[in-house]
């Protein structure tokens, strides 16, 4: 729910079931989510998802006692399937430059946040890095060795702030076996170094069974390949088919429950984004600012 603080400041108020006005974390909390995501990036226009706005956020759902991932984009702004690119600041650099900028953006952030007493349980190095990240230089599909050096500096230096932090590389389209075949395999043979495998799932109100199913497969798949757990860390559905979203929901929490220990959980993508807030519709927010009954599922 990175796009709180930026909501917040903007006006945009958010109410509970009964139509008072609360914090929107609560309000997520007492819909039976326990865990808080958060988007980094490195030098933002604005200053939104900056360290100093993530460490905002991430002591406001600590003290809430909810559990946090910090989610770093490696960019100036989205990263994500169609776009990797590299920060303003590290665009010149050459390879091995680039890698130690990976490495201290990574180390600085969550020292950041350590040193205000809050140590995330999970931590993802890449967004959606269906191709890899920092492109040119680290895309998989031109140089899958690069990728995997860049996954591994993310790695040591969320080990260096603290060894228990679980580690995400996380790929979207969750229900494409033959994606996470090619990358994940492709980190692995480079000496790639990862504690989860992490998901995207964005089905829609009429195939959200069959993308649940072979989704579910391929947790499996990767389950038995790689000899790590899952986790489904983006999911969403447009606003206004809350009773389909609903039930997507309530089914792949299930399937993900079936995982046993191996089956870590399921992140809504921005819940509390609701009246086309910056032109995105697959919050779970109706447009009065209440939560719809398609979060129901995580009660």
């Amino acid at each position: 729910m990175s796009w709180l603080t930026q909501m917040e400041a903007a006006g945009r108020r958010f109410y509970n079931s009964a139509g008072t006005d609360q914090d929107c974390m609560l309000i997520l909390k007492n819909l039976g989510m326990n865990a808080i995501r958060l988007r980094v990036w490195v030098d933002p226009a604005g200053g939104w998802n900056n360290t100093a706005d993530v460490l905002a956020k991430a002591l406001r759902a600590k003290n809430l006692g909810l559990r946090i991932m910090i989610d770093f984009h490696y960019s100036d702004s989205w990263a994500d399937p169609g776009q990797q690119t590299k920060p303003a600041a590290w665009a010149a650099q050459d390879f091995m430059t680039l890698q130690t900028s990976v490495y201290n953006h990574t180390f600085n952030v969550l020292t950041a946040l350590k040193t205000n007493g809050i140590i995330p349980e999970w931590v993802q190095v890449g967004n959606e890095t269906n191709d890899g990240m920092l492109w040119p230089t680290g895309k998989a599909s031109v140089n899958m060795a690069n990728f995997a050096a860049l996954v591994n500096q993310g790695y040591n230096a969320v080990k260096a702030v603290d060894a228990t932090i679980n580690v995400i590389v996380h790929i979207s389209n969750g229900h494409d076996n033959s994606l996470f075949r090619w990358i994940l395999d492709g980190l692995k043979n480079n000496g790639g170094k990862w504690d989860i495998t992490g998901m995207s799932l964005y089905p829609d109100p009429t195939n959200w069974s069959t993308i649940n199913t072979q989704c579910l497969s391929n947790m499996n798949d990767m389950i038995m390949r790689h000899n790590k757990p899952v986790m489904i860390c983006e999911v969403g559905m447009s606003w206004d088919q809350a009773p389909a979203c609903q039930g997507f929901l309530a089914d792949l929490i299930t399937k993900v429950k079936s995982l046993g220990n191996n089956g870590l959980g399921v992140f809504y993508w921005e819940p509390q984004s609701y009246n086309n807030w910056q032109g995105y519709t697959k919050g779970a927010f109706d447009n009065s600012g209440k939560a719809t009954i398609a979060l129901n599922a995580f009660n």
